[in-house]
């Protein structure tokens, strides 16, 4: 039977639930050990974790446990990493998005990284001040008039990873979620500062404003996705399709990029890895988010929530 691992408020705390058809069972009482009130307590011990909850899991759908669930339309959902210790973002990891970017920057399409011998390129978000989950209301900053939206998967780091093959790469993952990766473009360049300084290029800014990684609903277990390159993604402003793509896009898959960060640093449970995102950005529309305007993501498998904008 089928289960998705959440956050949800219940007295004023923050904790561990676990989806099984409708209804919401506290993660600590079905798993029924020790450190698992939170995601990431339970991401902590996923290696035993996961059989305990494919059983319960099991056990619920049959009416064979005691558990009393509570209906998900009641609950309300936090981010289902409350929080995780790093975000990694990969940047231009989409065939189509490169293609888009180039064009609206007036250049000719670059060149196939893979035959320039590049790896995967990722930069860091923050975790505890952007980090929002479904139906939050993301205050857009008041620095930027330019924010704008990028829909990605994101992968759940599972146990410790350093210096694994891509072959085995995915063994790391515990489960996938949604994330958009809010982006304000327009503070990205110090523009007083010379065009090849170092010193020229914002990343806080422009990626790491209070809310700026809105993700959720929960996450879906790896074993329920056997191919993250596989999977349908769109994104709506308004009910307004604005991107509508595929992973198999992606030019490095997530495998590579989960095994190209650990040559760099050990990821650890509950680390987040967002894949990159497809065409259909606002910085291509000439578009941006607007206060009142309501996100909806979707990606195939994984499921969907929403935001707002104020």
């Amino acid at each position: 039977m089928s289960y998705r691992l959440l956050t949800y408020a219940a007295g004023g705390q923050a904790r561990a639930g676990v989806l099984v058809g409708e209804y919401v069972y506290d993660g600590a009482r079905v798993l029924g050990m020790p450190g698992c009130a939170t995601v990431l307590g339970i991401l902590a011990n996923w290696t035993k974790a996961r059989q305990v909850l494919r059983e319960a899991a099991k056990r619920i759908a049959s009416g064979r446990s005691r558990a009393k669930g509570i209906p998900i339309a009641r609950a309300k959902l936090l981010a289902p990493v409350l929080y995780p210790g790093e975000v990694f973002c990969a940047g231009a990891n989409y065939t189509d998005h490169v293609e888009e970017m180039a064009r609206s920057h007036g250049r000719p399409p670059e060149p196939d990284p893979r035959s320039q011998g590049l790896h995967p390129w990722h930069f860091v978000k923050t975790a505890r001040s952007s980090i929002v989950g479904p139906r939050a209301t993301v205050k857009l900053p008041a620095y930027s008039q330019a924010v704008d939206w990028e829909i990605e998967l994101a992968a759940v780091i599972g146990k410790p990873a350093r210096n694994v093959p891509v072959a085995r790469a995915l063994e790391y993952v515990a489960g996938y979620t949604i994330a958009n990766d809010l982006s304000a473009r327009d503070v990205f360049l110090r523009k007083p500062v010379p065009e090849f300084s170092p010193f020229r290029w914002d990343w806080v800014s422009q990626k790491c404003f209070e809310g700026a990684c809105p993700i959720g609903p929960w996450i879906t277990p790896a074993d329920e996705i056997p191919d993250p390159q596989r999977l349908a993604l769109k994104l709506w402003i308004d009910g307004e399709l604005m991107q509508d793509s595929n992973t198999a896009r992606m030019i490095f898959s997530t495998a590579e990029q989960i095994a190209h960060l650990s040559t760099r640093v050990t990821l650890a449970p509950g680390d987040l890895v967002l894949t990159g995102t497809p065409a259909g950005v606002g910085f291509a529309r000439h578009r941006f988010l607007k206060a009142g305007e309501t996100v909806k993501l979707w990606i195939e498998g994984v499921g969907e929530f929403q935001h707002r904008l104020a």
